[in-house]
């Protein structure tokens, strides 16, 4: 079973150890000694939560969280800010700089512990957020859509699903098949942040689905990057017969045995510099239409909706 994933921040190596013993048991715990080497931990790590202490060299605490809240991408992730004994002003501080909660030096680890298991379904509940990936969910990616809409910018809406998902989970299992659901996952994320801007969003539809926004002018080489990593990493899912085959054995709605290829990633784009857009149901409408052409290609792909495709050969 997957743990949830911890960093942890402090410039004390002594505090560092503690939390790691306090964790480590229900954890996957992550740690760094100073606000800079956290942020790159974090855009690389994407963890559950972030505990960190709010006073550090460099880039104390304060400055830390206000640097993660402005990222799309990691402003979701909750921080649980550690502070000193009767220090009201860091408390405050904190807060203001968007932690979630905070808690006082020294700590008893029982408490922690509950805190950080009701910060983590509390974070599920209000972002709605994908259980399996933690990325928004269906809610907020309207919300996101309709920002968008309303905004003077043109704005491009990728819509991803995989190829092939539902015969490899028949093959491999459903916990294999969540392996590739969070690999899907962390290949859009990285493509939205290399590629995407500082405004890029990624968002899980649910199951294999999932949306990437962003500038239109930037949209196809976020889609180059997610296409190319995917089929570079995808492969690794199998075994070595299926992977030196080219592809797995399944069966069709009919009952008959058929040959089906490996993984493949297929992206429909919806842009409102090619057309007025005026409504999420629109989008959704086109992204659906899109995706499902791109689907027929056989390979992973994207198209716009000047119906071109965007990865030959």
């Amino acid at each position: 079973m997957r743990k949830d994933k911890i960093l942890t921040i402090d410039d004390d190596p002594d505090i560092l150890d503690v939390l790691k013993l306090t964790l480590a048991e229900h954890y996957d715990v992550f740690q760094a000694a100073d606000g800079r080497q956290g942020l790159n931990l974090t855009q690389q790590k994407n963890p559950d939560l972030i505990i960190c202490d709010y006073v550090m060299p460099g880039m104390n605490g304060q400055e830390f969280c206000k640097t993660l809240k402005k990222d799309i991408l990691l402003r979701q992730i909750p921080v649980i800010m550690l502070t000193g004994k009767g220090e009201l002003k860091d408390m405050v501080g904190g807060i203001e700089a968007g932690a979630d909660d905070y808690l006082v030096k020294p700590f008893e680890p029982d408490e922690l512990l509950a805190r950080i298991r009701m910060i983590l379904r509390r974070t599920i509940r209000s972002l709605d957020a994908n259980p399996l990936t933690h990325l928004p969910g269906n809610t907020s990616i309207v919300e996101e859509l309709k920002r968008r809409i309303d905004g003077s910018e043109p704005f491009a809406v990728g819509y991803a699903d995989l190829d092939q998902f539902k015969m490899y989970n028949d093959k491999y299992g459903f916990e294999k098949g969540d392996e590739i659901i969070r690999m899907t996952a962390r290949i859009l994320i990285d493509a939205a942040r290399k590629k995407g801007g500082p405004n890029a969003f990624v968002g899980h539809i649910g199951g294999d689905d999932f949306v990437v926004l962003t500038e239109d002018s930037l949209m196809d080489a976020v889609c180059q990057s997610i296409i190319e990593e995917f089929d570079k990493i995808a492969p690794q899912f199998y075994n070595e017969e299926d992977r030196k085959k080219g592809y797995i054995t399944g069966k069709n709605r009919q009952g008959n045995e058929i040959k089906i290829g490996l993984l493949s990633i297929s992206i429909g784009i919806v842009s409102s510099a090619a057309q007025k857009i005026t409504h999420v149901a629109e989008v959704s409408e086109i992204g659906a239409e899109l995706k499902k052409y791109a689907k027929g290609i056989e390979k992973s792909v994207y198209v716009r909706d000047q119906r071109c495709s965007g990865r030959q050969g």
